[in-house]
């Protein structure tokens, strides 16, 4: 009888692996979308009113924005606008075939990543907790932990790659790139909260609400519990792990789904129309 129930595991393993990998896929799509939309929302705040004489303050959601001058503003624009690039170009190091043709792009592309990824935590590190730029305490902590994540994952994946132990270096690489997106994430996540309960709950407009200050450590501690599930589920030869883990990751596709929509669609598309509407 265990005999039989081990040969039926193995034979339906390929099955789960092979929905696993579509799963991925399938968040691969979803992100890309939601990532271009974000790059182009950026573009349109940060670079679009700048060159048309508007007033960036008009149309940045970032309120200490206004009161912000001399070198705060300089590291802000240092955070918010490598963005533009890591959104654009930041997921082809996810894609296989890239990687594997395209060696010299990979290793290019990686390094100037992990250069942004690092010049945005520290970035942001600095805006986080100086006192030139309005943050809230509470809200600051989970930003404060994405930030510090972002430097020890980031040497990592660099370090594992010098040492030429390239499965370690691309667990890493993977764990920086969501790391570095934490704070895209998060809009995703918290539009897609709003979407849900049709509007705030358990969130204030400060943005210190026990879920806001949730979702600020869910942004990115839940995208490396996905992480390690997927690596995990890979080594698995029962199928009954690895169907479990095809749909704990579905579960996080139509979480992206969600939050993607619902960001695009109550955040980004707005204020871009409010842009394009003062040009």
């Amino acid at each position: 009888m265990s005999e039989s129930l081990a040969s039926s595991s193995m034979l339906l393993l390929p099955s789960a692996k092979k929905a696993l990998d579509w799963s991925v896929k399938s968040w691969f799509v979803v992100a890309l979308a939601g990532q271009w939309v974000f790059a182009i929302y950026i573009l349109m705040i940060y670079t679009l009113t700048f060159v048309n004489g508007l007033n960036v303050t008009d149309f940045s959601p970032a309120p200490s924005l206004k009161q912000a001058e001399g070198y705060v503003l300089f590291i802000f624009f240092a955070h918010v606008l490598p963005a533009v690039y890591l959104s654009l170009l930041g997921m082809t190091q996810l894609v296989p075939s890239i990687r594997n043709n395209y060696r010299g792009y990979h290793r290019w592309n990686g390094k100037l990543f992990l250069l942004l990824g690092i010049t945005a935590a520290l970035s942001g590190l600095y805006l986080q907790w100086s006192k030139g730029w309005e943050t809230n305490t509470a809200a600051s902590l989970g930003i404060t932990l994405n930030g510090l994540l972002i430097l020890v994952a980031a040497y990592l994946a660099w370090f594992y790659a010098i040492k030429k132990r390239f499965e370690a270096h691309k667990r890493w690489a993977i764990h920086a790139f969501f790391l570095v997106n934490g704070v895209w994430t998060f809009r995703l996540y918290l539009m897609g909260w709003y979407m849900v309960n049709q509007g705030p709950n358990g969130n204030t407009r400060n943005i210190d609400g026990p879920m806001d200050i949730t979702l600020s450590f869910a942004c990115y501690l839940l995208p490396m519990l996905f992480i390690e599930l997927y690596f995990w589920a890979k080594k698995q030869r029962a199928s009954g792990k690895a169907w479990l883990s095809t749909g704990v990751m579905s579960l996080g596709v139509l979480i992206t789904i969600v939050g993607v929509v619902a960001a695009a669609t109550m955040m980004w598309a707005p204020r871009i129309s409010n842009v394009l509407g003062a040009i």
